[in-house]
């Protein structure tokens, strides 16, 4: 998927777990997984806005669109 999350970076900087930041945010572990893996087809912007709070960034630093060919790579 041509769109990169970042959150662990944050999570790394922050000194946060998955865990934490699930009851922050108030989304389960594995639905933050599915976002930081990569594996999410959709972010409803409540969710950004709570992860953007939370980890003190805006939405642009953690989606960034990269270039992919049709393969992936």
């Amino acid at each position: 998927m041509p769109i990169a999350v970042n959150i662990d970076r944050y999570l790394t900087e922050r000194g946060m777990t998955v865990a934490d930041l699930s009851a922050a945010i108030g989304i389960t572990p594995a639905n933050i997984a599915v976002l930081k893996n990569g594996r999410a087809k959709a972010v409803r912007f409540s969710t950004l806005e709570a992860l953007c709070h939370v980890l003190g960034c805006q939405p642009g630093d953690l989606l960034a669109y990269t270039e992919e060919g049709p393969d992936g790579a």
